[in-house]
């Protein structure tokens, strides 16, 4: 068929869908701001903070990447990255607090302040 441009990539979207989650991104973004600064929560700010942001990146994938009409295996693939992505940090945060001990008996000297040298009047 010469006249059949439709490679089956593109997947149509409805403008109001599309509207509802930005929408939603701006609230769940004002209101990741307020509980941030929320001295109600204490330390638990950080997490309820760090749950929101994890909403809106779902969102995100989800409506804006396509991932809600992908494949499965797309979405096993995509995910799985994350895995790794905090299995890497994970260990790597793990490793920190072997040196630690090092780094405190390392002796500190302090800097020496040199004087400002003024140039010669002409």
């Amino acid at each position: 068929m010469a006249g059949n441009h439709d490679h089956g990539f593109a997947h149509p979207v409805s403008p109001k869908l599309l509207l509802s989650v930005f929408f939603a991104l701006i609230f769940l973004t004002i209101l990741t701001v307020v509980t941030a600064g929320s001295p109600l929560l204490g330390p638990f700010a950080i997490f309820v903070s760090m749950g929101i942001a994890t909403v809106k990146a779902s969102l995100v994938a989800l409506f804006f990447m396509h991932m809600f009409w992908d494949k499965p295996f797309n979405i096993v693939v995509f995910l799985s990255s994350f895995l790794f992505v905090s299995l890497f940090i994970g260990m790597t945060l793990m490793d920190t607090g072997e040196y630690q001990n090092s780094i405190d008996r390392y002796p500190r000297k302090p800097v020496p302040v040199t004087p400002a040298v003024e140039a010669p009047a002409q």
